[in-house]
């Protein structure tokens, strides 16, 4: 009779059941009444009040991190990485009017670590509380040969609501609208690829204070995705927003035309805001092409918000976060839809 265990192929299904334990009650904290049935069903349930809604339209999205993960891997430092992945999807489905719902996670790592992944759970429960967003379930999978150990990956899955009638999709855009923006809180999710190359190939330890910024390395890289919920929600209320473009991989360049009708494109005055230091410091110390710069990062804006122009003088500053007018919308005659003048 052979002896040979799961654990033997680096399957550990108790410390499966030790991770469950230590994240039920932060996943819990997350519940509100509309969530039934609570850890443990194969699915999880929402009950949806279409009462609240006249008629209400689903938006969903899912994302990742990216290799902001492997900074977090390399200083040991986690939490933020739950916060990066629940704001980058709340974002996301935000850019159509949405208010999120319920969230899920998928965690797949080469083998599990329980504390590891109860202080990435923190994080996205952290966030998911402040946007009063369930986490409603998620999957953990030990696949040994197929990560590494200790690497792991970690994708969001998010479903929110909005009324049809107050859906943003950009259609209402015309010439002569106001760009405004929402400052970012860093590099947020985008870009780490040519980071860590960076830091690789300049041997740039992750305590280090580069040229021009004022904290560690590791600080400012992995400073938490910022949630937009309540400023756009500040925003909604004043003003009439005909379009938000969430500024990810692509920088400016690539997302802001994702929100434009054809024929149009934007204007952007470089120097309505100050690039934060982190942007500038890292194209110093990797030669980075400048126009790469601006197709790579947001290079501190998070957000871009338009508006009529109208509307353009009526708020400075929305649930604590200062808006910038950053640019006009512009028809265009080119494949260049993004201007920086």
């Amino acid at each position: 009779m052979g002896d040979l265990r799961y654990a033997d192929a680096g399957v550990d299904i108790d410390a499966g059941n030790r991770a469950v334990a230590l994240i039920k009650e932060t996943v819990a904290s997350t519940h509100t009444p509309a969530v039934l049935g609570g850890m443990g069903l194969f699915s999880g349930m929402f009950d949806f009040d279409t009462t609240r809604y006249r008629r209400p339209v689903l938006v969903s999205s899912t994302d990742s991190v990216g290799t902001k993960v492997k900074v977090a891997i390399a200083t040991s430092r986690h939490r933020g990485i739950g916060q990066d992945l629940v704001n980058h999807c709340i974002n996301d489905i935000l850019c159509c009017g949405a208010e999120p719902l319920f969230f899920l996670d998928y965690f797949a790592t080469g083998k599990l670590q329980p504390s590891l992944l109860a202080e990435l759970v923190e994080g996205l429960a952290e966030a998911c509380r402040a946007a009063r967003c369930a986490l409603i379930g998620g999957e953990t999978a030990e696949m040994p040969g197929v990560y590494a150990l200790g690497d792991y990956d970690i994708a969001g899955f998010i479903v929110g609501a909005v009324e049809r009638d107050e859906r943003i999709d950009g259609s209402g855009v015309e010439a002569g609208d106001a760009v405004l923006a929402l400052p970012s809180s860093g590099l947020h999710t985008n870009g780490y690829s040519l980071v860590r190359h960076i830091v690789q190939e300049h041997e740039l330890p992750w305590d280090a204070v580069l040229p021009g910024t004022d904290a560690p390395l590791a600080d400012l890289l992995l400073a938490p995705h910022r949630s937009y919920l309540d400023p756009v929600r500040a925003l909604r209320a004043r003003l009439d927003v005909r379009a938000l473009a969430h500024i990810t991989g692509g920088g400016l360049k690539e997302n802001i035309p994702r929100v434009l009708p054809d024929g149009l494109g934007v204007v952007l005055d470089r120097a309505a805001w100050e690039v934060p230091a982190i942007f500038t410091a890292l194209e110093a110390a990797g030669g980075i092409d400048p126009d790469e710069m601006w197709r790579t990062f947001n290079m501190g804006l998070g957000m871009i918000i338009i508006v009529p122009r109208a509307d353009a003088v009526l708020l400075t500053e929305a649930a604590g976060l200062p808006v910038m007018r950053v640019g006009e919308v512009v028809r265009v005659h080119s494949p260049e839809r993004v201007v920086l003048r």
